[in-house]
């Protein structure tokens, strides 16, 4: 991949290593924008799923000044979101999604968890939009603690019947939002939140993963070199037939490879 410093692979899984957080972004930008553009030759529309966290600021960034997207054809659906925040809270997923992606490219249709009264009804109905039809591109990053979305380890489930479920957060998933900035203090973190499952997350056509810092070394190691386990849920992406795993040097210095 242009500008890596090193590419190798593990199980099934691509893995590119880059010099610093920016030059991921940008990268990773590009990539999803191909996979988009080809796609989009291919069919009428195409639904991809987003996180919201810190972790992907620079790769939206990035994303949303590339050329020869037709936005207009990509369903945009959410991740997972907080329990508690209202829906225009600039702490909720929602809102962050919003402003780095869709007031910039305006996508044809943004699907949003709705964090209404009415949770439960609102929750199958966003699964019920999610399973009509495959998910195309997954864009997602890794915890501190090796969670993808909010599946974190003892709530990962790697033969998850459902869609979409509400998970208690492990405290350090809310540390990590106090660490990235999201939240003064960990008093103030939701405690309980709502994703979209490992299986769900999983049968994405294309995976492209994004993770930065030294406080993600651990669950980088764990993914790559640790057993196939929900105890690092991130560790089920070496199976994904086509997951592509992009990572600062930071990350993986002292990981073998």
């Amino acid at each position: 991949m242009h500008e890596s410093i090193k590419s190798f692979q593990i199980d099934r899984l691509k893995v590119h290593i880059f010099a610093d957080k920016s030059t991921l972004g940008h990268a990773a930008g590009v990539q999803a924008a191909l996979q988009m553009r080809k796609m989009l030759r291919e069919q009428d529309r195409i639904r991809i799923v987003l996180a919201a966290a810190p972790s992907q600021n620079e790769f939206l960034a990035a994303l949303v000044t590339m050329e020869g997207i037709d936005w207009t054809r990509v369903v945009v659906f959410q991740m997972d979101e907080y329990v508690g925040l209202d829906a225009d809270d600039p702490r909720s997923f929602r809102s962050f999604l919003e402003s780095r992606l869709c007031v910039r490219v305006k996508p044809g249709e943004v699907h949003f968890i709705d964090p209404g009264h009415d949770r439960t009804t609102q929750w199958v109905r966003y699964g019920e939009l999610v399973g009509q039809a495959p998910i195309n591109l997954v864009c997602l990053g890794i915890g501190e603690n090796g969670h993808i979305a909010f599946n974190d380890p003892g709530i990962a489930d790697f033969d998850d019947p459902q869609i979409i479920k509400q998970v208690a957060l492990d405290e350090t998933s809310r540390r990590q939002q106090v660490h990235d900035g999201c939240f003064a203090r960990l008093e103030s973190v939701p405690k309980m939140a709502v994703t979209l499952t490992v299986p769900v997350l999983l049968g994405g056509q294309q995976l492209l993963c994004m993770v930065s810092g030294a406080n993600k070394r651990n669950a980088v190691r764990r993914t790559l070199y640790g057993p196939l386990s929900p105890q690092c849920p991130a560790s089920i992406l070496r199976t994904h037939p086509d997951c592509t795993l992009l990572v600062d040097r930071d990350a993986v210095d002292d990981c073998k490879s």
